[in-house]
Formats: C-alpha cells, sequence, structure tokens
C-alpha cells in the first residue's frame, strides 16, 4: 500500500489482538492465527497511530518522543504502517 499518507487514519483490525509484554507486543490474528511481534518502537509506533486521529497527529508526537530525521521518520512510519496493512492487522481510513 505504497498510496498511504499523513492525512489517513490508522485503525487495528477488528479481529487482532494485542498484548503489551513489558513495553513491546504480541499481536494475534483471530483469523490466521498467526502472532506478530512489535519491539518497543514497534509498539509504541502502532500505539500512538491506533490512538491518533490521523498519521500526520502520530507522526508529530513520534517526533517529539524520538531524536530522529523528520524525513526518516516519516518514511519509517509510512512503510511500517504498510506492512501492518499488508498483514491485516490494521485497516486504514480517510484520503
Amino acid at each position: 500500500m505504497s498510496d498511504l499518507t499523513l492525512a489517513q487514519k490508522v485503525s487495528l483490525a477488528e479481529n487482532v489482538l494485542i498484548q503489551d509484554l513489558a513495553g513491546e507486543s504480541v499481536l494475534l490474528d483471530l483469523e490466521s492465527e498467526e502472532y506478530f511481534g512489535l519491539d518497543e518502537i514497534g509498539t509504541r509506533m502502532l500505539t500512538v497511530a491506533n490512538e491518533s486521529e490521523s498519521l500526520q497527529v502520530a507522526y508529530e508526537i513520534l517526533l517529539a518522543e524520538y531524536e530522529v530525521d523528520e524525513i526518516r521518520l516519516k518514511q519509517d512510519l509510512l512503510e511500517f504502517v504498510a506492512q501492518l496493512v499488508e498483514y491485516g492487522l490494521v485497516r486504514v481510513s480517510g484520503s
């Protein structure tokens, strides 16, 4: 899904459960019965994206929290979300 933009909203797919494990997390896709692990940064990116009204807001929050190049963060965030979409773990809405 290379057409992702920061204007879009991300939400956890209905068929996905998430469990926090000391800052890291495990996601379970109930349909495929596959588990996916996220490290601390992936967990934070998903949490912020899922709780924000748009990826732009999530990007701004993450930019304030981490010492990272703005362009690099934008690329990493969009690539991360694209991977989650590919695995059916999140849904994207908006333009």
